[in-house]
């Protein structure tokens, strides 16, 4: 009967040291495929429709923020953000790809990865990304979330988020540093 327990005990400590290391899994399998610009290595770990919808409220908030008060109020301005928003979402739904996170995550341009920029004067040349997440500090937010966290150009952070589905995790939200900006002064 002892046996039978510590086998139990033992299968639940496992489970438990391979669901606290899955994000760390995860992340490492991002930057791999990262470094070898695998776009279908890097779509297995992203859940695209959270991370569009997550980018696309970002964006719409910080479009909204900026305009401020006084340009919502007006009819022509409530039109200009709304007609803002829309081109946003275009903007989210192209980032919101392999290719795009990819770029993302290489701290690229994605215009610049998609025109062949940023590879110098060769553009058949050889491009060695960077290594996407190599200052992050991680941490647990709850058993089901992970955050990956580095800075950006500017320093501001952006937040790479993992969610747990039963036993793997994958990338479902980016927080973007404009997030918290504070709304425009009257």
């Amino acid at each position: 009967m002892k046996k039978w327990i510590a086998l139990v005990v033992l299968v639940l400590l496992l489970l438990v040291g391979y669901v606290a290391a899955g994000p760390y899994l995860t992340v490492n399998a991002i930057r791999k495929a990262v470094q070898e610009q695998d776009t279908a290595a890097l779509s297995k770990h992203i859940d695209f429709p959270a991370l569009r919808l997550s980018l696309k409220a970002q964006l719409e908030d910080y479009l909204v923020r900026e305009a401020g008060e006084d340009v919502q109020a007006n009819p022509f301005g409530a039109i200009a953000v709304r007609i803002a928003s829309g081109v946003a979402g275009g903007a989210v739904d192209a980032l919101a790809t392999p290719v795009g996170i990819g770029a993302v995550l290489e701290g690229r341009n994605l215009f610049n990865r998609l025109g062949g920029g940023g590879r110098g004067q060769d553009s058949y040349a050889p491009n060695v990304p960077a290594d996407p997440l190599k200052d992050a500090k991680y941490g647990f937010e709850s058993p089901s979330r992970f955050t990956a966290t580095v800075a950006n150009a500017d320093g501001e952070p952006v937040v790479f988020v993992l969610t747990r589905s039963g036993l793997s995790w994958k990338l479902s939200d980016i927080r973007l540093p404009f997030g918290d900006a504070p709304p425009k002064p009257r």
